[in-house]
């Protein structure tokens, strides 16, 4: 038998059609967002009673209640039943059940539009608070290998053609700070967050004395949402610009793990894996593939393209409330699991990467000392143009020849004798402190 909903005022049943076609997915994604709609319920009850519009005891029966629908979803035996048509219905109708009349007093003062608003923003804020863990665990195994590596040459590129020598310890600090620059963002989409939009309804606030404050230090929000309207605008911004900092995750997530595919083939052969991190081949016992870190390119690859898919969506809504914002859970939610999953591989991944010493031994690599030929001759008194000319027509005769073994004086900021990880570490503990 079909529940009534929160908005249905006679026994007039919706076509079966338009039901299954407007809940979509979301009775999956709203899962997710159950404890977090008991919370802002919490909230808002408590509100309630300061303001006059719920007793004291009707307060203490609700609270009772909600402390057992959280039990339930902690357990992982709270479901929406068939009929029901989001969370915030289902969390309504085992209150009335349980608890009487005080129940259906829930939803005074406020609209599903701001009650899903705010379960949002709780959700993405706890798990933004994840991903900014993940992140910087990811930076700290980063910042690790490079101080072990940093005395290993690695063959630098250009154009994918050899260029100048650099260091595993170069190649592990940049994508390190690239994960400074990337929490930046995420800092950023958190500040945007961390607003609460519960109190205005259904984004024209309320004829009731709403304490909107109350409700935000309740929540634990920087500030609230101040214009109602604005409240309901923020619905898909919010989801849009915390797509555009995992965006950014993703893409030096994307390019760590397209490097490493690059590094572990047998034309590079930079690098190893132990066995038990790559995969195999049903026909070809030789091979050894990087399929975790293919994954991690495509699922990452997949992530940067969330701020276009979001603004699409988006783009020419009119001010107020649209159930069009209904499908950023669908679009925004799996890809911040996807995130942090990709985050957690690589975590466990890189601390059992192994470098290869010596790599610029070999002979084919003898023109990445070409420039140090170069510097060489400039610092004996020669124009660099004229050193360039002397060292290129070498190379072009096939005259030109560097001893590997022999030692590189790079001490500026950020070279190979140089890393800079100190002030890499330092500008991230600044931006978390």
């Amino acid at each position: 038998m079909q529940a009534d909903k929160l908005w249905q005022k006679d026994n007039t049943p919706l076509h079966s059609a338009v039901e299954a076609f407007t809940l979509g997915r979301d009775p999956e994604f709203d899962l997710l967002l159950a404890p977090y709609d008991v919370q802002g319920t919490r909230a808002h009850v408590q509100m309630l009673e300061k303001v006059g519009l719920l007793t004291k005891e009707e307060l203490q029966d609700v609270l009772r209640g909600l402390d057992q629908i959280d039990a339930d979803i902690q357990a992982g035996s709270f479901q929406i039943e068939p009929g029901v048509e989001d969370v915030h219905s289902q969390v309504e109708l085992l209150l009335t059940r349980r608890i009487g009349e005080a129940g259906k007093k829930i939803h005074t003062g406020r609209s599903r539009n701001d009650q899903v608003a705010v379960d949002i923003k709780l959700y993405l804020r706890a798990e933004l608070q994840q991903l900014k863990k993940q992140v910087l665990a990811l930076f700290d195994i980063l910042l690790e290998q490079s101080e072990r590596h940093q005395q290993v040459l690695l063959p630098g590129y250009t154009h994918l053609q050899t260029a100048m020598p650099s260091s595993f310890g170069l190649w592990f600090g940049a994508y390190a700070e690239s994960l400074v620059d990337d929490m930046s963002l995420l800092l950023g989409a958190e500040r945007l967050i961390d607003k609460n939009p519960l109190g205005s309804g259904a984004g024209y606030g309320s004829a009731f004395p709403l304490d909107r404050d109350l409700t935000t230090q309740l929540l634990g929000f920087r500030a609230p949402h101040i214009n109602s309207v604005y409240a309901q605008m923020s619905r898909g911004k919010t989801e849009k610009v915390l797509a555009m900092a995992m965006s950014t995750v993703g893409s030096t997530l994307a390019r760590l793990a397209m490097d490493i595919c690059l590094y572990l083939s047998p034309n590079f052969d930079f690098i190893a894996f132990p066995a038990e991190w790559t995969t195999g081949s049903s026909i070809m016992p030789h091979k050894k593939n990087p399929d975790i870190f293919e994954l991690i390119r495509a699922k990452c690859n997949r992530i940067q393209a969330l701020p276009n898919e979001l603004s699409l969506l988006l783009t020419n809504l009119p001010s107020g409330y649209h159930r069009d914002v209904q499908l950023t859970k669908e679009i925004l939610f799996p890809a911040v699991q996807e995130l942090k999953n990709c985050l957690t591989m690589l975590q466990s991944a890189l601390p059992h990467l192994q470098v290869r010493s010596n790599l610029l031994q070999d002979e084919r690599y003898q023109y990445l000392f070409s420039v140090e030929a170069v510097n060489t001759l400039v610092k004996s008194g020669s124009s660099f143009r004229e050193a360039y000319r002397q060292v290129g027509n070498a190379i072009e005769a096939g005259q030109f020849h560097w001893d590997p073994a022999q030692p590189l004086d790079h001490r500026h900021l950020g070279s190979l004798g140089n890393l800079g990880t100190e002030r890499i570490r330092a500008a991230m503990q600044e931006l978390t402190a």
